[in-house]
């Protein structure tokens, strides 16, 4: 695939997806993808179908599910991306999917509402959305508020507030994880000093990881309404005049 826009490509979108795979081929993307990784195999290995979608700014080969039979990427222009599309304008046609991932998809992009309800179109029913993003709650959303690089960019939309939307699209939320509580710092030296704070934060599981995962099921299908027939009047119903029951006649 070619790093050449496509013509109907937006330069805004295009521009915010570039700059977020370099942040995350830096060393701190780096961190947080390979924590990210960990939860993923984890994750994926549970699926199994035809297809699993897979959308995202990384440069890295994401992990596949190894039951389901076809794995694909999708996205911007960029090496790696098998399909290419926009982030609203997936080829994909409705229910083609069993398995879903937004892997920092929607914190880099133009449409966060739009870009999920493309994806939850495409999932089928009874099968998996899942949906990986920066934790504003953590060190790394308090990061976010002061970077200038890409992290800087990055929506970070509370994993309360995408269950919420997710609700509405006919999904059930599954399962919710964190990952990733060392604090964003560059140095490697740090990094290996910290290390420990992920046994301790996977062991309890705390809403503090850098990262959340949500893991989500679609439960509904959209249903058109049913056409009513048009019912025949009845008529009106006319009273009749009731018996009167001599009760001295029916006395022994």
């Amino acid at each position: 695939m070619t790093d050449e826009a496509f013509a109907q490509a937006d330069p805004e979108w295009l521009a915010l997806i570039s700059s977020a795979r370099e942040w995350l081929s830096g060393p701190l993307g780096q961190l947080l993808l390979q924590e990210e990784r960990r939860l993923l195999e984890d994750e994926l290995g549970r699926y199994f179908g035809g297809y699993l979608v897979h959308y995202g700014p990384s440069a890295e080969t994401p992990p596949a599910a190894e039951q389901v039979q076809r794995n694909v990427r999708l996205g911007a222009p960029l090496p790696g991306v098998e399909i290419v599309c926009e982030e609203q304008a997936w080829p994909l046609s409705e229910h083609a999917a069993d398995v879903v991932v937004l892997q920092h998809g929607l914190d880099f992009c133009m449409s966060p509402h739009g870009l999920l309800r493309e994806a939850a179109s495409s999932v089928r029913p009874g099968g998996h959305l899942l949906i990986i993003g920066i934790n504003p709650w953590s060190t790394w959303g308090f990061r976010h508020m002061f970077a200038h690089d890409a992290l800087g960019k990055a929506r970070c939309i509370a994993p309360s507030r995408v269950a919420d939307w997710l609700n509405l699209l006919g999904f059930a939320l599954e399962k919710r994880r964190f990952g990733c509580y060392r604090p964003p710092f560059a140095s490697a030296t740090w990094q290996s000093r910290l290390s420990g704070l992920e046994r301790l934060g996977n062991g309890w599981q705390s809403p503090g990881g850098g990262f959340y995962l949500l893991v989500a099921r679609k439960m509904v299908v959209g249903l058109r309404p049913v056409r009513q027939t048009r019912r025949q009047p009845l008529g009106k119903l006319i009273p009749l005049p009731m018996a009167k029951v001599n009760r001295r006649s029916t006395e022994p």
